[in-house]
């Protein structure tokens, strides 16, 4: 059987787009995150948060949000340089693990299960505005960009990591879109990874953009399956929605894709991801 879930990437075309009801997207969105254990794949991807602390030039002692921070790359890094630090998500248990991660390190933070469509939180609380592969996947976009232009101040600004369409993940999800049909009128969020969209979305800001590239790396193709297969809320959804005969048929897919894009030149994998650091100016 084929059941269709909320695939965070692969989405109708614009021109296809209907009225969608976003917050039953959202409900079938926050299961997916919620299932498997984004902490395994989410603490490979530090290094992006550390870069975008850089690129948004953070100050010691700005005020900082992080947008659907799932295990907290973002707000971690931005802490360790003293800023003031709220890292947000709408699954509890990802905050939680962000959480433990804060006490570890002994990194003074506040967390808070927030809606990236609703934060609550007054008009320009914050100098800085930060999310990594994060409200790229919440389903109503322009809402998104109006609720983080709001919460920053004038003079501040918002710091972003977004995949790429014709990158490893946007490929990815345009695989697992062929087999499992994204929500309908939902407008894809690798969208976020276009200088296009995103000037639709922050129209009239000061803008720069730069594709950077993260490599995955794992021990084969088939380790990187079996690790998102288990951990990875989208790929762990994907397959429990189909029959043992579309499982196989989606796991020949990816597997194809890894191998495509393998550029390690031996047994082990090593798959370059792009994704676009962008950092808005609210004047």
């Amino acid at each position: 059987m084929n059941i269709p879930i909320a695939s965070p990437i692969a989405a109708a075309p614009a021109a296809a787009l209907a009225t969608p009801d976003y917050t039953a997207i959202k409900t079938r969105q926050q299961a997916t995150w919620a299932s498997g254990d984004y902490t395994v794949i989410g603490t490979t991807l530090q290094i992006i948060g550390e870069r975008l602390v850089e690129a948004v030039d953070l100050r010691a002692g700005e005020r900082v949000l992080d947008v659907a921070a799932g295990n907290g790359n973002a707000s971690l890094a931005a802490a360790r340089h003293f800023a003031e630090v709220t890292s947000t998500d709408y699954v509890d248990g990802l905050l939680a693990r962000g959480k433990e991660r804060a006490v570890a390190e002994r990194l003074p933070m506040t967390f808070r299960n927030a809606d990236a469509e609703a934060l609550p939180f007054a008009d320009g609380s914050f100098d800085v505005v930060l999310s990594t592969v994060g409200v790229m996947f919440a389903p109503n976009q322009d809402q998104v960009a109006a609720e983080l232009l709001r919460v920053v101040r004038p003079g501040g600004r918002i710091g972003l990591a977004n995949w790429t369409p014709d990158g490893f993940i946007g490929q990815l999800f345009k695989t697992i879109g062929k087999h499992v049909p994204p929500p309908a009128g939902v407008r894809s969020p690798a969208l976020w990874g276009t200088e296009e969209r995103l000037t639709e979305l922050f129209p009239d800001r000061e803008m720069h953009t730069t594709r950077r590239t993260f490599h995955m790396r794992y021990r084969s193709p088939e380790h990187w399956l079996e690790v998102f297969r288990d951990y990875y809320g989208p790929v762990h959804k994907a397959f429990a929605a189909l029959d043992p005969i579309g499982q196989a048929s989606l796991e020949a897919d990816i597997l194809a894709l890894l191998r495509s894009m393998n550029r390690s030149g031996d047994a082990t994998l090593v798959v370059p991801s792009t994704y676009l650091e962008v950092v808005v100016h609210k004047g």
